[in-house]
C-alpha cells in the first residue's frame, strides 16, 4: 500500500505526494491511503492559536471528504507530541504493509527532528520514504550564492529566485482520478471525523472547503491584485488577498498562487512596481524566511540573528504589555488594529509592522512577547514568517529595518487611515470624534472641552524614541 501522511499540506490540487503516490500504486497494483495526526500538546508548546486549530479541524473534516469522493481514505489519530505522530505512522507502516510512505517537506526545527524520527523508524519496517518540496516553489539551498551561502539580504535573494524561476517556470499537478481499484482500503479504514458546531462556528470569516479557497484566489488574481500596489497599506481598501491561512496550513500551494498570477497577467507578474510583481513580492518574502529558518536553526530558538542585540535591557511592563494585548494603548491605529487581531485572529499586513514597532520601540518590550502573541492569536500562524517580521521590526533580524526606523503611531494612522474609517470600525467609543482628530482623539476632547471614554496614550511617542536610540545604541 501507498500511504501520504498529511501535515501543513491539507489539500487535493497540486500535491505532489499524492499524484506521485497515486501513480505508484496504479503501477505496483497496490492501494493508497493517507493520514493524519493531531498533537495538541506539541502544538499548545509552539503557541499554535486556538482558530488556527479550529482551521485545521474543520479542514481536515473537509478533505476527508474530498479524498473520500476519490475513494481514498483519511485515516485520523490523536496524539501529543511529533515524536509519537512519527512513531504511530510507523507503526501503521508495517501493520499495512506499507511500500512507500510519502510526505511534503517542513523546514522548521521541530518538524525537521519529527521526520527523522520517522526516517529512522521507517528502517526497521522497510517502508520506502519518499520527500516533496511542496510549501515552497524554490527548496531550500537552491538559491543561495556562488559559494554556496544563504543570501541574508532580500532584495539579491529575490532576484536570484526571479531568475531561477523564469528559467523553469513551475509545474502544477491537477486533482488525482478517483481510485476505482482502492475500495476494499477505504472501506476498511475509513471511519468519518466530524469537527463540532463549536469549531466551525469560530470560522465564519475563513471558508475551508478546498473549492472555495481556489475560487478566493481566482478572485483576488481577477478583481484585486490588479491595483494591490496602490491600495494594499490602506487596512479600509479590503484589497490583500486574505489568503495567508491556507499557505500556513497549506489549503493552498504557493505553485497555484504563482500560476494563477501569471495565467492572469502574463508578463506584468514580473513588470516592477506592478501589482501583480508586488504581490509576488510578499510570496517571495514567505520563502526567504523559510530558507532562512532551515539554514539557521537557532531562529528557533528565540535567538536574535544580530548578536549585538540579544542582550538589550527591555523594560517588560506588564501593564503596559496588557494593555498593547487588548487594545487599549490610547492610540487608535494600534488598539483598532489589536482589536482585529482578536476579533478575527488576523491582521492587516501594514498593521502587524505598526503594532510590532509600538510594542518595541515605543514600549520597550521584548519582540518575543510580541512574537509570542501573535502565534497565540494567528489564523495564519507561520513560524518563519512571524519570527522574520518581528525580528525585522526589532532590528535584530536579517535584512531588518534600521534600529533608528520608528514608526510614529500617529502619522501612521493619519497616512494608511485618513478617514479614521477603520479605526471607528474596531473602535466605536471613536465614531463622534472628527475625521480631523481620529488620530488624535485627547487632543480634541482637551480643545472642546469634553470627555471621551478612551484610554489616554501610555507612553510619550517623542520621548520613547529618543530611549529607543540610548538602549539599542548601549546594546553595541
Amino acid at each position: 500500500m501507498q500511504l501520504v501522511w498529511y501535515r501543513n499540506d491539507l489539500r487535493t490540487y497540486d500535491h505532489s505526494a499524492l499524484h506521485h503516490a497515486c501513480e505508484l500504486a496504479q503501477a505496483l497494483n497496490q492501494g493508497v491511503a493517507c493520514v493524519f495526526v493531531f498533537t495538541k500538546k506539541q502544538w499548545q508548546q509552539q503557541h499554535m492559536a486556538e482558530i488556527k486549530r479550529a482551521l485545521i479541524k474543520a479542514r481536515v473534516m473537509q478533505l476527508q471528504q474530498e479524498l473520500a469522493g476519490l475513494h481514498i481514505p483519511l485515516v485520523i489519530h490523536h496524539c501529543d507530541t511529533y515524536q509519537q505522530s512519527a512513531q504511530w505512522v510507523a507503526e501503521f507502516c508495517q501493520t499495512h504493509e506499507v511500500s512507500h510512505c510519502h510526505i511534503t517537506e517542513e523546514y522548521e526545527l521541530n518538524e525537521q527532528k519529527r521526520d527523522q524520527v520517522l526516517e529512522q523508524a521507517l528502517q526497521a519496517t522497510g517502508t520506502k520514504l519518499q520527500r516533496y518540496h511542496d510549501s515552497l516553489i524554490l527548496k531550500p539551498a537552491s538559491v543561495v550564492k556562488e559559494n554556496g551561502e544563504p543570501y541574508k539580504v532580500f532584495t539579491p535573494f529575490k532576484k536570484q529566485w526571479l531568475n531561477q524561476l523564469q528559467a523553469n517556470l513551475p509545474y502544477s499537478y491537477a486533482k488525482p482520478t478517483a481510485q476505482t481499484d482502492n475500495l476494499l482500503i477505504f472501506d476498511r479504514l475509513y471511519h468519518k471525523y466530524t469537527a463540532s458546531n463549536q469549531t466551525l462556528e469560530k470560522l465564519k470569516c475563513w471558508p475551508h472547503q478546498e473549492e472555495d479557497v481556489i475560487n478566493q484566489l481566482r478572485g483576488f488574481s481577477r478583481e484585486h491584485v490588479i491595483d494591490y500596489a496602490q491600495k494594499r497599506d490602506y487596512p479600509i481598501a479590503n484589497c490583500t488577498s486574505r489568503l495567508s491561512p491556507y499557505f500556513a496550513i497549506g489549503v493552498l500551494s504557493p505553485r497555484q498562487a504563482l500560476n494563477r498570477i501569471i495565467l492572469e497577467h502574463q508578463q506584468q507578474v514580473f513588470e516592477k512596481g506592478s501589482g501583480p510583481e508586488i504581490w509576488l513580492s510578499e510570496l517571495i518574502w514567505r520563502e526567504f524566511y523559510k530558507h532562512l529558518s532551515w539554514f539557521y536553526p537557532d531562529i528557533s530558538k528565540g535567538k536574535a540573528v544580530k548578536a549585538q542585540y540579544q542582550n538589550i535591557q527591555w523594560h517588560n511592563d506588564q501593564d503596559k504589555f496588557a494593555a498593547w494585548c487588548e487594545g487599549q494603548t490610547g492610540y487608535p491605529i494600534v488598539d483598532a488594529a489589536m482589536r482585529q487581531l482578536n476579533e478575527l485572529g488576523w491582521m492587516h499586513n501594514r498593521l502587524r509592522m505598526i503594532v510590532a514597532s509600538f510594542l518595541i520601540k515605543d514600549l520597550h518590550i521584548n519582540w518575543r512577547w510580541g512574537e509570542d502573541y501573535f502565534m497565540q492569536k494567528l489564523v495564519d500562524g507561520d513560524y518563519a514568517a512571524n519570527n522574520g517580521g518581528w525580528q525585522w521590526c526589532a532590528s535584530t533580524g536579517h535584512d531588518a529595518a534600521p534600529y533608528f526606523r520608528i514608526f510614529n503611531p500617529t502619522t501612521q494612522g493619519e497616512r494608511f487611515d485618513p478617514k479614521g474609517a477603520f479605526v471607528k470600525m474596531y473602535c466605536p467609543e471613536l465614531q463622534n470624534v472628527p475625521e480631523k482628530w481620529i488620530h488624535k482623539p485627547h487632543e480634541y476632547a482637551k480643545k472642546y472641552r469634553i470627555t471621551i471614554d478612551y484610554p489616554k496614550p501610555i507612553v510619550d511617542h517623542k520621548q520613547a524614541r529618543e530611549l529607543t536610540l540610548q538602549m539599542y545604541s548601549q546594546a553595541t
